[in-house]
């Protein structure tokens, strides 16, 4: 049997092309901070609970799957009383952090969606198309300015072996695909090799701005939301669940969990996620000079397709936001600030943007941070119900929860009307995934796994003996 070549990709060569001077002066001015949470339009925090209150329905958690489920909820139900609960302030997670990129996957891909739930996939792929038009009807019906743009996405090959998966992909799915010269066309990288534009299966948005859009309708409709106020505990001896807050309680019919990486409330719920740490920059806006440099005109969320994959948009005001790549366990499953700074992942940052955009050498980045996403081990979301399916609970979403925390909203709100709907008959939602297993082994499984991935990059996208095995116990990623 003929030995597989190991040859480093592009990206992995970059930090020995790019001067370390050039990095050090590109990153020299970035805040230490989401950029999009680093804006005078951030709404001052609501007051919060410090007493003992009733309601119908209480969601735990202000990101989005929190407040989608909370402003339908209302949708469904005018009377009913509903208050949100918010440990800090809404969207300061990982709905203030990620790259604004609304998917109507919600299996992570095709492929994924394949592999873990092939009986089911194409129905998925139809739901998560009408989950992301909803979306769309959704922030015009309230007036949220967040940036939308549907543009979609455009997949890019950065290694000679990509051009065929993309090629085969087009042939499979209709989407456009796009030569060396095509893509060149449409943006200008040395790297690039070839495209695959899907022109309606993603959105982009400004991610802080339509949480914080979010939190205005809630309030509209007449939701109670809470900030700074933490849950520390949820009971339960006869009638209404009680879920208690530093400052006060509630006394709640029914309880919609959505605290996304960190750790659930649920004590069974705990090892079916583990939190991976994802950073980005976000470069100073673009002269016209420069972004006739690298084309770019139709405006398409970009991404590669390596195992370990960059992700970049343009924003409004033509600042690149570039990010991925690295994507980082701490032992112990920790969600810590600290974690949310890494100087030699935004150093490799730097020289994969420098890269793949020699001709914006000189651009600073005004921006650089990070943030927990919840992956679980299938790489999409799941649910649980608890207390006689009075608390419903969501989580797992890796990445995918700008669109897919709406899906997960609409399942919630369902499972907690103890109605038998389509979503609740899915086995996206009565199957669970794998659980990651208690350290030690879930640390040195997540090591083995990034260095398998890192070497199927470099022979040609070849998975070895490791990555077969996750395949075959149900813990692989394909996307």
């Amino acid at each position: 049997m003929p030995r597989t070549t190991t040859t480093p990709t592009a990206y992995d060569l970059a930090e020995e092309k790019v001067p370390a001077r050039t990095i050090t002066s590109a990153l020299s001015g970035a805040v230490p901070a989401p950029y999009w949470l680093d804006r005078p339009e951030r709404p001052a925090p609501l007051p919060p609970l410090d007493a003992g209150i009733a309601a119908d329905l209480v969601v735990v958690g202000g990101g989005y799957t929190g407040l989608w489920t909370a402003l339908m909820a209302k949708e469904r139900d005018p009377s009913a009383s509903v208050v949100l609960l918010e440990g800090r302030e809404v969207g300061w997670a990982a709905s203030g952090r990620n790259g604004g990129f609304v998917s109507a996957s919600l299996t992570h891909g095709y492929s994924n969606g394949v592999k873990h739930l092939p009986q089911e996939v194409d129905l998925l792929k139809e739901l998560g198309e009408e989950n992301l038009a909803e979306f769309a009807a959704a922030i015009e019906r309230y007036g949220i300015d967040c940036g939308f743009e549907w543009n979609g996405t455009l997949a890019l090959a950065t290694e000679p072996h990509q051009v065929q998966w993309l090629r085969q992909e087009a042939e499979e799915s209709g989407e456009e695909f796009f030569d060396r010269e095509k893509v060149q066309e449409e943006v200008h990288s040395p790297l690039y090799l070839a495209g695959l534009w899907n022109r309606k299966g993603s959105a982009l948005v400004d991610p802080a701005r339509l949480a914080w859009g979010l939190k205005r309708a809630c309030l509209e409709l007449g939701v109670q939301i809470f900030e700074n106020s933490p849950v520390v505990s949820l009971s339960r001896a006869r009638g209404p669940v009680v879920v208690t807050t530093r400052g006060g309680t509630v006394a709640a019919g029914r309880v919609a969990l959505a605290t996304n990486v960190f750790p659930s409330l649920l004590r069974r719920a705990r090892l079916h996620t583990v939190p991976v740490y994802d950073y980005a920059l976000m470069t100073e806006p673009l002269t016209g000079a420069q972004l006739e440099s690298i084309g770019w005109t139709r405006r398409q969320g970009l991404d590669d397709v390596s195992n370990r994959f960059h992700y970049y948009r343009l924003t409004e005001d033509n600042r690149i936001l570039f990010g991925g790549y690295d994507a980082l366990y701490h032992y112990g499953r920790t969600v810590k600030a600290e974690h949310d700074q890494n100087e030699e992942t935004f150093r490799r940052l730097a020289a994969h943007f420098l890269l793949t955009f020699p001709q914006l050498e000189g651009v600073r980045f005004t921006h650089k941070w990070g943030g927990a996403i919840d992956t679980c081990s299938r790489f999409f979301s799941f649910f649980m119900k608890a207390y006689g399916g009075r608390v419903a609970y969501a989580a797992g979403f890796t990445g995918l929860g700008v669109g897919a925390s709406r899906f997960g909203a609409n399942v919630l709100l369902d499972l907690l009307s103890g109605k038998s709907t389509q979503r609740t008959r899915l086995e996206l939602v009565r199957r669970l995934p794998l659980p990651f297993p208690p350290e030690p082994v879930a640390w040195i499984g997540v090591k083995i796994t990034t260095a398998a991935m890192v070497r199927a990059d470099r022979r040609e996208g070849r998975r070895g003996p490791w990555l077969r095995l996750m395949d075959a116990v149900g813990m692989g990623f394909d996307s």
